[in-house]
């Protein structure tokens, strides 16, 4: 396998951008994956200058057509950890925290209307814990929805409760499981996968779609993601999209395609002294609009990873077809530090902000992209030039 420096940033040459871009500009209505051979894909990934601006226009032309052309989504949502929703739900353990769910109440009066909790149970925790943790969950308050468990961890629950995975998706979405995150899909590439992980660690890709297309059939839908921007080739970054358009293909279980760089607090320990960059702007700009022409007529919604970019890329990938900021990460007060990312609340004012300077308009969404009960609408603040 060859790999790339990490994070190096290769662009390609003018003629072979511009040819791809003819291609795509001489038949408009030919969008999808197979409008260009991986090449031309590939090329687009190494736009830059003028072929970098011609290609994020076209991208967000596509934006336009396949999502509301107006708005910038949004969805109020609350980040936990399985390791201490765990401790949290179990009287015995938590001590004098808040329950599980006071933390859940806490977000509903916040706004919320998701609850994102990823993360593996702790190996001394009953495997049950997995099913137990949803019930209270979403018992706690009435249209909240559960967004939970990645493909390991679900492969992890089956396994300890000695049931298949299919059975164990069920159990899930019995006790009140609305939708799973795509996460750690990193790269589908096994061999990329093995140097990202520590040895025996990496999930294999087969089983990887093997989970996420079972949740698809359970009646689960879930993201799909990338995580880009370390020693993974744009061959590979092409062949990664193909792969999830092609599930979504089978499925139509994708709900949105998030991209996110690899920055420091991803970055697995064992490579963190080679880890000494992460992607370009203008990388992050081109695969952004490269996922967005490939996976039209597929994945409708793009989703910025906001916490993972300067405020200045994000402002640009969201003029270059990407249509949705993602969460906002309620903190809360009882318990600020319950979830990743504690401390990164992307304020409502920020976001009117931010549409408000791209021409767009904010609007609140719910996980699956409809519109939120009026009585759970966020205010938002009008902007004045």
């Amino acid at each position: 396998m060859v790999l790339r420096a990490w994070a190096d940033d290769t662009t390609a040459p003018t003629e072979r951008v511009t040819a791809a871009l003819r291609q795509l500009r001489d038949d408009p209505t030919a969008l999808g994956p197979d409008a260009l051979d991986t090449e031309g894909w590939v090329a687009l990934l190494g736009a830059s200058g003028s072929g970098l601006e011609e290609l994020c226009e076209l991208a967000d032309a596509v934006r336009r057509r396949v999502t509301d052309p107006e708005a910038l989504t949004f969805v109020v949502n609350r980040n936990l950890d399985t390791a201490v929703a765990a401790r949290l739900g179990s009287a015995d353990t938590r001590g004098a925290d808040p329950s599980l769910t006071d933390l859940v109440a806490e977000a509903v009066e916040l706004g919320a209307t998701e609850i994102c909790m990823q993360g593996p149970l702790p190996a001394d925790r009953p495997a049950e814990d997995y099913v137990r943790l949803v019930a209270e969950i979403t018992g706690a308050a009435e249209g909240l929805h559960l967004h939970a468990y990645r493909a390991a961890e679900i492969a992890d629950g089956a396994r300890r409760s000695g049931v298949g995975v299919a059975e164990h998706l069920q159990r899930l979405r019995d006790a009140g499981l609305g939708s799973v995150p795509g996460t750690a899909a990193q790269i589908l590439d096994d061999a990329v996968r093995a140097y990202l992980s520590p040895t025996g660690t990496a999930m294999p890709v087969s089983e990887w779609v093997e989970v996420i297309e079972t949740a698809h059939r359970t009646g689960l839908f879930s993201t799909a993601t990338i995580v880009y921007g370390h020693v993974e080739s744009p061959e590979q970054q092409v062949a990664h999209l193909r792969t999830l358009l092609d599930i979504q293909a089978r499925t139509g279980g994708f709900s949105e395609l998030i991209l996110m760089p690899m920055v420091d607090t991803n970055t697995p320990p064992h490579l963190r002294d080679a880890a000494t960059a992460t992607a370009s702007q203008r990388e992050t700009r081109a695969l952004h609009a490269v996922a967005r022409l490939m996976s039209a007529g597929l994945i409708d919604h793009l989703q910025v990873a906001w916490t993972k970019l300067d405020a200045e890329t994000v402002e640009k990938v969201l003029r270059g077809g990407v249509d949705d900021i993602g969460g906002v990460l309620l903190d809360g007060r009882l318990m600020p530090e319950a979830g990743p990312e504690a401390g990164r609340v992307l304020d409502v004012e920020i976001i009117a902000d931010t549409a408000h300077r791209i021409g767009r308009v904010p609007r609140q969404r719910t996980t699956r992209y409809g519109a939120p009960d009026p009585a759970r609408l966020l205010p938002i603040p009008q902007v004045h030039p």
